[in-house]
Formats: structure tokens, sequence, C-alpha cells
């Protein structure tokens, strides 16, 4: 009896150690399907027929280390070294209130786009975009410092995040980018060589985080996102897809249940994300035909793909032209069913006229 005591006593505080000791590691698993017509609300606007646009979410936090182990054992769950989520230096705190910026940032990119694709004028209100926090190894180290923002870039005016992290990611590894920054109300100028994005082989970098500051559109006719506590940018496309299917008089997804991820930028481009192997199959267990992924993620969503059909597109004219294939096939199944109707009731219109 006393062995078997001692044998719990030890087993209870195994399991408890492990619930609080630190792994240095993230979990990533599946999380919801989110129905954006429940999310967003555009002034004036229902949503028109039967469509479904999703938003999908994955979970992420630090794992113990029974959730390492899981996580280790599952195959749709993913694990990651802290430092590959969160940059060193940088707390939970800071990084959710960068990811709470970058969601707002992903928003606004919505409402402006959809707006301007279906005909209305937009105009943006900004102050400009804000350093962050430099990366260990940042090129920009003893030049660039958090809270500087940056006016231009190659002499050329920025004032969304989006525009700094595209111009830099136009120049070659080891070229020379230029920029103007304010510091506490005084300008500088620095240039300053790119390296290669740590994370996306051949692209080039700062390793500096910014985000848009202060910035909105002023919309035509109010536009509301609720998205509680998701946070990120990755929904961009799917946020655009939702306000547009309500102020175009087209049903964008001709009845179908399309769920999809990916950034948007304002030239409309579709850019990656990262949990993708998570969404797909989030997505697919919910019962959504479609999942739109970005290009660059296509190989990692087919993989876990097996019923839904994965859709790779790069820019919003490649997701509306394949909207437009789902309406042309809908309408395709419809026109024969109703002359096959048709041709069955007629003679019974004409035996009965009077």
């Amino acid at each position: 009896m006393r062995k078997l005591f001692i044998t719990v006593v030890i087993a209870i505080l195994v399991y408890s150690l492990g619930l609080y000791i630190p792994t240095g590691h993230y979990v990533a698993g599946p999380g919801e399907l989110e129905d954006l017509g429940e999310l967003i609300r555009v002034e004036g606007e229902e949503r028109v027929g039967s469509s479904n646009f999703y938003m999908v979410t994955i979970t992420q936090h630090s794992a113990n280390a029974w959730e390492l182990l899981y996580g280790l054992a599952h195959p749709h769950y993913d694990l990651q070294p802290a430092v590959r989520v969160i940059p060193p230096g940088m707390s939970r705190e800071e990084y959710n209130r960068l990811m709470r910026s970058w969601m707002e940032d992903s928003q606004h990119l919505a409402q402006v786009i959809a707006l301007r694709h279906a005909g209305h004028e937009v105009d943006i209100v900004s102050e400009g975009v804000e350093v962050v926090d430099l990366l260990p190894g940042s090129p920009a180290e003893g030049m660039l410092q958090p809270g500087d923002v940056i006016e231009k870039i190659d002499g050329q005016p920025v004032t969304l995040a989006e525009e700094v992290v595209k111009s830099v990611q136009q120049k070659q590894v080891e070229e020379m980018v230029e920029l103007s920054i304010r510091r506490n109300d005084v300008l500088h100028r620095y240039e300053i060589e790119t390296v290669e994005h740590r994370e996306e082989p051949g692209k080039a970098a700062l390793l500096v985080y910014v985000r848009s500051k202060e910035w909105y559109p002023l919309l035509p006719v109010e536009v509301e996102i609720e998205t509680g506590p998701v946070l990120g940018p990755s929904a961009g496309l799917m946020f655009v897809l939702e306000i547009l299917d309500r102020v175009v008089p087209e049903d964008l997804a001709a009845g179908r249940k399309v769920a999809g991820t990916g950034t948007i930028t304002m030239d409309e481009q579709i850019g990656g994300i990262g949990g993708v192997r998570q969404k797909v199959i989030t997505a697919e267990k919910a019962g959504a035909e479609y999942f739109l992924v970005p290009r660059e993620n296509h190989s990692e969503a087919q993989d876990a793909a097996h019923t839904i059909e994965v859709v790779p597109v790069g820019t919003l004219e490649e997701v509306l032209a394949f909207l437009e294939g789902l309406e042309a096939e809908a309408h395709s199944r419809v026109e024969p069913a109703l002359r096959a109707a048709f041709s069955v009731c007629s003679p019974l219109f004409v035996a009965n006229r009077p």
C-alpha cells in the first residue's frame, strides 16, 4: 500500500511539473472556421444569396512538456522554437500589440480595396510608418531605432507598412535602400544594405518590424469587422471578398462554401501566411468546399488536403476569375434542369388552355 501511495505521489508530481516546465517551443494546431457574414457589417447592405466566405484560424500557444510531446506525436500539430514565433527581445505583450496592429491594418486595407474595386472613392489618412523593433543582426542597427517614422524610401513617400515591405523586397539582396526618417521632429537620411530574409530565401530584407502609424480610410459607407481575439494580417483576402460580396449585385461565390487565407496589399497582391496546414485541416473538417491559398503556400496546403479543393491565387483578379468560374458552373447545372422541367410541364399548359 505504501509503495502504491509513493508511486501515485510521484506520478502526480511528474505530471504537475510537466504542466509548468517551459520548453522554449510554441505548438500550433487547427482552430475554427468563422463565417464572415456574422463578423462583418456593411451599412445598408446584406449578403446576397447563400454564399459563405470563411476566415480560418489556428490555435497557437507556448507548449508545456506534455503539449510538446503531444505536438510531436499528433500529425495535425506543429512545433516551432519560440524565437521563430516571437522575435528575441520582444515580450509576448509587445508581440500581441504588433499582431493587433497588423490585424487592424488588414481590416482597413480590405475596406479600401473592396470599396475601390466596387467603384467608390476612398481617401486615406496616415501619420506614416513606425519602426517597432529591430531583429538581431539587422543591417539597420546603429541607424534606425524604435519610434522612428519612415517617411520616404528611395525618395518616394510611404504611408503604409506594406509599402515599406514591398519596396525593400523589390530590391536585390545586398542592394542599397535609402530611408528618410523622422525622429523627434528631426529628419534623417540613411542608406542601408539589404540582407537575405531569414524565412524567405532570395528575398531582400532589413530585419525591421514596422507598423502603419495611426492610419484609417475615409469610407463612403460604414464597415464594421469584429474578429474578437484573432490577431495578425492573414485574413485580409477573405475580408475583401466578404465586403465586396455586400456591395456588388452578384452572388460572388455562387452559393458555395469558400474558405481561405492570405494577406493582401493595396495593389491587390496576395501574400503568404503561416499555419496553412492547420487552416486547411480546419476548413476541410468544417465542410468548406474550396480553400483559397497564396501561391507560395500552395504545396503545403495541397499536402494537407483530402476532400477540399485547394485553389492557389496570387492576385485579387485571379480570385474573382475563379469565383466567376463557380458562377458559370452553377448556371450550367441549373439551365439544363430548367429546360427539362419546362419540357415536362409545357404540354400540361397547352392541354389546359381555354
